[in-house]
C-alpha cells in the first residue's frame, strides 16, 4: 500500500536538509554524561573509520551515538514511516551496512566500539552502567598506548624527568 506524503517536496527537502549528523539531540545527552562522570573525548575523528562521534584514543575505544530511526533500531523510534516504504528500507539498510563495515574496520585495527542507542537514553542510569563497564574508571588511560607513559612522565616543563 502506498500513501502519499503530507508534505510538498520542497517541505520534505527542506526537512530532510536540515537534519544533522553531528551534534545531535541523543549525541549532546552522551558527551554531558561523560564529561559529568570525569570522561574526556575527542569529537568526530574523521581519521577513523565511520567518525565516530565520541573517540577515546587513549583507551582505543570509540562510541557511536545511533538515532534509532536512521540507523534502523527495533524500537518504537526505529518503525518506518507508511510513505516510501521502499525508499526507506533501502535508505536504512545502506546506513546499516555502512554501520557494520565501519565497526568492522575499527575492531581489525584495534578499537574497541560502542553504540549507544537513542531510546536507551530514557534511563540514563543504565547509560551511565553501560559507558563505565564500557569505559573503565576516568581519568584512566591504557598502558600501552605509547603516549600515555610520556604525558604521565613529564614534569611542568614539557620535559622527561
Amino acid at each position: 500500500m502506498h500513501v502519499a506524503d503530507t508534505r510538498t517536496k520542497e517541505q520534505r527537502s527542506r526537512i530532510m536538509k536540515s537534519v544533522g549528523s553531528r551534534n545531535t539531540g541523543p549525541e549532546l545527552a552522551v558527551r554531558r554524561l561523560l564529561h559529568h562522570l570525569g570522561y574526556r573525548y575527542r569529537l568526530h575523528r574523521r581519521d577513523l573509520p565511520g567518525k565516530p562521534d565520541i573517540v577515546f584514543p587513549g583507551r582505543r575505544s570509540v562510541i557511536f551515538v545511533h538515532g534509532c530511526f536512521w540507523h534502523g533500531h527495533d524500537c518504537d523510534k526505529g518503525k518506518l514511516p507508511k510513505s516510501r516504504a521502499e525508499y526507506w528500507i533501502a535508505k536504512i539498510k545502506s546506513n546499516q551496512e555502512r554501520d557494520a563495515r565501519a565497526m568492522a574496520r575499527l575492531k581489525e585495527t584495534g578499537w574497541r566500539t560502542l553504540s549507544v542507542w537513542q531510546c536507551e537514553l530514557k534511563n540514563l542510569d543504565t547509560t551511565e552502567r553501560m559507558l563505565r563497564k564500557f569505559l573503565g574508571p576516568p581519568g584512566f588511560r591504557s598502558k600501552s598506548h605509547p603516549t600515555s607513559l610520556k604525558r604521565a612522565l613529564k614534569n611542568r616543563n614539557g620535559r622527561l624527568d
